[in-house]
């Protein structure tokens, strides 16, 4: 077969040289229509044409051509992608030889040349269908020869979503000259759109004909263009998808279509996100902003996970100073040099020291006078808290305790904890340090001037010790993944939702609050482990295997967000709700935690646990 890429290697790339080009064949197509105007009208014979009327058209020739190429080019007729023209194109076409035309009418009238009436009707039908053809004609090349091209060399593709951000991608891999795919079909799930045909692609059924379909068309990659779609349907979808080889890319969000920001660029790889199946947790960002902006914020483990976002979006909320306390330097480093690069304004102090340390802490308050504290800095990792019980309180129920009472004695007007939902019911020394550590806060709050409140969520998708990061690095290596058991579940969110819920509770605050978020379903950590290893471009049990190794001391095949016996209460984000605290005796725990400060400083591991029972009914030794 002919290789017709010749045509498309060789069409003028260079501006100039383009337009050059289009001036030319436009002043044929000038000449062609006036004199097809008169010879047309006189039965298509030039013989027959009154030598007046051949003179009047003659003379008028130059001011002809000058004019209606005067009038393309102020409606722009040379800066058009004609390679990409559509009706909007073609009806700009339409009025622009109107308008030539009746000023070709105007100069004639003015001049008093004299024509028959209906050479103006034949010379506007010639010029418009003249240039609608070669203008359109240039796509028809471009679109039938490209395709032809790209079939050979490019990757195949099928685009999820026939409306308007599918249509405008199909439209960009066929007239870019940096994409070398092919469209193979559509998928939609309208009824009225399937086996039609958009732009010459065949729109060939619904979601669930994905898999027959990627193997009847050989497709290579799988396009979701469905950014107006539910959480929930885009994660059918691409569970949909991964029952096929082939590679998936998705267009983000509505804000894409609503931007004019679609395009293949704007197309990225499905992100485990992408398959928790709900949308992302909404904040009002001036709520946050109206009780940051012009403090002085201390974030105690500011390199962490949490903290280092925490880091990040108060330094956008135009904070009077920000404070990060963290006792790894090399985590407090990395954040420092990322905040001073993004934020140059920002008046940022990077401390280290530890929470646990009760004079470094009041070093750091009577310095600094924070007005607002986030408290990020905990151990969280539950089976080597399990080994270190005694660590788990010094560090998680001391610290919070040494922190907040560094807060009240110095003023600070808020004082928000980061919490777990492993805190609810616990069944490891880890989440019940964390339950203690809501007591303290909720004792504090009860005789301090400063609101004390915490903040209660799930897992973190992509934390320092999280699964994701070790499913990731087990699957470099070739596996196999490790699930502790085939029903586990947890409640997950992003490092962004996380933050954003623990700024809004901050602003919501008023003392002595457990913030929740209601974070939908629970999600299988099996099939969490099966999506990342399909994402990775394997399948799961063949490619990388999956090994299941037990269920770790002190942990749960479920966890819960709130305890029953506390209720919830809503707050104006309906996704952010309030426990009612229990009742305890504050005077009570305070003198249980100074006993339990002298049996966690001896190390008695055994003894800890039993104490911790005590003051924690609901954990679970």
């Amino acid at each position: 077969m002919k290789d017709n890429s010749f045509f498309i290697k060789h069409i003028p790339k260079n501006k100039w040289a383009q337009m050059v080009v289009f001036l030319a064949v436009d002043t044929a197509i000038i000449c062609l229509s006036a004199f097809l105007g008169l010879i047309v009208r006189f039965d298509l014979s030039w013989a027959a044409v009154p030598p007046e009327y051949k003179a009047v058209v003659i003379r008028y020739l130059p001011t002809y051509i000058t004019g209606t190429l005067a009038v393309f080019l102020f409606r722009k007729m040379y800066d058009i992608v004609w390679s990409a023209a559509g009706v909007r194109e073609a009806l700009n076409i339409v009025a622009t030889c109107v308008i030539a035309t009746l000023l070709q009418t105007g100069g004639m009238m003015i001049l008093q040349f004299r024509v028959p009436r209906s050479y103006y009707l034949i010379s506007f039908v010639v010029l418009c269908s003249s240039v609608l053809t070669v203008r359109l004609s240039y796509r028809i090349c471009v679109s039938l020869f490209g395709s032809e091209r790209r079939g050979r060399n490019g990757k195949r593709i099928m685009i999820a979503g026939a409306g308007t951000s599918g249509t405008v991608i199909l439209k960009e891999i066929y007239t870019s000259s940096f994409v070398n795919d092919t469209v193979v079909c559509f998928v939609d799930d309208d009824k009225n759109k399937i086996g039609k045909i958009l732009n010459g692609v065949p729109i060939e059924g619904n979601r669930y004909d994905i898999p027959k379909l990627a193997e009847k068309y050989r497709v290579d990659e799988i396009y979701i263009a469905m950014p107006s779609a539910p959480a929930q349907g885009r994660k059918d979808i691409i569970d949909i998808c991964q029952k096929t080889d082939c590679k998936v890319k998705i267009l983000p969000g509505i804000y894409q279509l609503l931007n004019d920001e679609v395009s293949v660029s704007k197309l990225r790889e499905v992100q485990i996100e992408d398959l928790l199946g709900r949308e992302p947790i909404r904040v009002n960002l001036d709520e946050i902003l109206g009780y940051v902006s012009g403090k002085t914020i201390l974030v105690t483990g500011g390199g962490g996970s949490i903290g280092s976002e925490l880091c990040r979006q108060i330094a956008g909320h135009n904070p009077k100073r920000l404070i990060i306390f963290d006792v790894y330097e090399n985590n407090a480093y990395d954040i420092q040099q990322e905040l001073r690069k993004s934020h140059p304004e920002l008046d940022l102090v990077v401390l280290i020291g530890s929470v646990r340390n009760t004079h470094r802490m009041e070093s750091v308050f009577s310095t600094y006078r924070p007005d607002i504290v986030y408290h990020a800095a905990a151990h969280k990792h539950v089976p080597l808290m399990e080994d270190s019980p005694c660590e788990a309180i010094k560090n998680n129920v001391f610290g919070t305790y040494k922190t907040a009472k560094a807060a009240d004695k110095y003023g600070t007007k808020r004082f928000v904890l980061i919490s777990t939902d492993k805190a609810v019911n616990p069944t490891n020394i880890m989440g019940a340090s964390k339950r203690l550590c809501e007591m303290v806060v909720q004792m504090m709050d009860a005789r301090s001037e400063t609101d004390c409140v915490a903040v209660r969520f799930g897992n973190v998708l992509g934390s320092n010790g999280s699964v994701i990061p070790l499913f990731k690095k087990q699957i470099e290596a070739g596996g196999p993944v490790t699930v502790t058991h085939p029903d586990i579940i947890r409640y997950f969110m992003t490092i962004p939702e996380a933050v954003s819920l623990v700024l809004q509770a901050g602003a919501y605050a008023k003392g002595g609050e457990i913030f929740v978020l209601d974070m939908g379903k629970p999600v299988k950590i099996l099939d969490l482990a099966e999506n990342l290893i399909r994402l990775s471009g394997y399948e799961p049990y063949v490619d990388i295997p999956i090994e299941f190794t037990g269920l770790r001391p002190g942990e749960k095949l479920y966890e819960e967000l709130l305890m029953g016996e506390e209720g919830l209460q809503d707050t104006p984000n309906k996704l952010i709700h309030i426990g009612k605290p229990i009742e305890f005796d504050a005077e009570w725990l305070r003198e249980k935690l100074d006993e339990l400060y002298e049996v966690a400083n001896r190390d008695e591991n055994g003894r800890i646990r039993e104490m911790v029972k005590e003051l924690v009914p609901t954990y679970q030794l």
